[in-house]
């Protein structure tokens, strides 16, 4: 999830490769909701990772400052674990 505009968000993504969708979050609304936002006029999010289920409540939320590196792999076992491979 980001602050920026839709737009902006598919520039970065095609940018990166990502395969996956980044949301954008104009208002704040799920920032707030997720932890990763202290105030609707905070300037960027802060880095959040929060597992959701198929109906979109919160299983599983990680702690802040958690290794860029070692995270994803970290994400991915968890998922297997908790929906399989």
């Amino acid at each position: 999830m980001s602050f920026d505009t839709p737009q902006d968000n598919a520039g970065f993504i095609q940018a990166e490769g990502f395969q996956y969708a980044l949301w954008s979050d104009l208002e704040r609304e799920l920032a707030l909701v997720y932890g990763a936002a202290d105030s609707a006029d905070q300037a960027r999010a802060d880095r959040r990772t929060v597992l959701l289920d198929a109906q979109g409540a919160a299983i599983l939320r990680y702690s802040p400052g958690l290794s860029v590196g070692a995270h994803p792999q970290e994400v991915l076992e968890d998922c297997q674990a908790l929906f399989g491979d």
